[in-house]
């Protein structure tokens, strides 16, 4: 008579901290906000194209300057298909995400560095996916909220909740208190 050892149950992969714009002709250079929990592109994309996929149709090629991100895989397995991933120093900005879907379109998100506080994320989530969007580059939109508040976004202290998050304790929800704003933002995952 051996007890008998309770069933695993899954571990859910935390959602991606995502800010997008709506549908629509929307102006400004970006098309929303990504602040990944990591640099880890094999383990951070296979969240933000399970969120995109239904909402932008099946992602098929991602494309980051190598800056910031320690190792580039050249696939990444995405529920049931591959997501080639590619890189380009001098024609991608260093903070953006660049997004193709076959046959449906092109995006370009914000990457908000991992280690970022959780009250410059929102900011700059907030900014990338403002309909009317800041007429800036994903580097000059960082830079810009660095002057405006007098802190780079990578200096403030993260408080404990962040720093569970950020060193992998992971949540399903977000370090992010909700923001008011226009109903044109869809926020995913904060």
């Amino acid at each position: 008579m051996h007890p008998t050892l309770p069933h695993p149950e899954p571990v859910a992969t935390p959602a991606a901290r995502l800010a997008l714009k709506t549908d629509g002709a929307s102006r400004g250079l970006l098309d929303g906000a990504w602040w990944p929990r990591s640099r880890d592109l094999l383990s951070e994309l296979p969240a933000l194209t399970d969120v995109l996929d239904p909402l932008w149709g099946r992602i098929t090629r991602i494309a980051v300057n190598p800056k910031y991100w320690p190792v580039i895989p050249r696939q990444v397995p995405v529920d049931g298909h591959i997501v080639k991933v590619g890189w380009f120093t001098p024609e991608i900005d260093p903070h953006k995400l660049l997004l193709l879907s076959y046959g449906t379109g092109r995006w370009d998100l914000l990457i908000i560095p991992p280690e970022t506080g959780a009250e410059s994320a929102a900011r700059l989530m907030a900014a990338a996916s403002d309909y009317d969007g800041p007429p800036l580059t994903a580097s000059a939109l960082i830079a810009a909220d660095e002057a405006r508040h007098g802190i780079a976004a990578t200096d403030e202290p993260l408080d404990p909740d962040e720093a569970w998050e950020y060193e992998g304790g992971a949540s399903v929800s977000a370090a992010v208190p909700p923001q008011p704003g226009p109903p044109s933002r869809v926020i995913v995952g904060m």
